[in-house]
């Protein structure tokens, strides 16, 4: 054996990680629901396709910076099994990147829904 992954086995491997996140982290089942609900709301408020972007980026930079936060927890779990403040160092800047997309995607989706959900409101 070459030690050579297939193609096939190489996306088998990702889906697996990405329903591992779904399944084992509240944060991505809440950051999941959140995307569907943006989704959602892009479609109903036929946004440009340049809005469309700027959403579909914020969605895929919070769910990737989920993923990478679970995935650093978890290395740092493996190996330290004892409070230690350089694992805590870890875990705390791998949450503040996911913080830091959350707040993009939170601007992204107030510029962009504002106009359309005060027109809808009557304003």
């Amino acid at each position: 054996m070459s030690g050579r992954r297939s193609w096939f086995d190489t996306f088998k491997v990702a889906f697996l990680g990405i329903g591992y996140a779904f399944r084992h982290e509240r944060n991505m089942k809440v950051h999941g629901a959140a995307s569907v609900a943006v989704i959602a709301a892009a479609a109903y408020f036929r946004v440009s396709a340049v809005e469309w972007l700027f959403l579909l980026l914020a969605i895929a930079l919070v769910m990737t910076a989920e993923m990478i936060n679970t995935a650093i927890e978890r290395a740092v779990d493996l190996q330290v099994h004892e409070p230690h403040p350089l694992a805590k160092a870890a875990k705390d800047v791998a949450a503040g990147a996911v913080l830091l997309t959350v707040l993009f995607a939170v601007i992204a989706a107030g510029v962009i829904f504002t106009k359309p959900v005060i027109s809808l409101l009557g304003g």
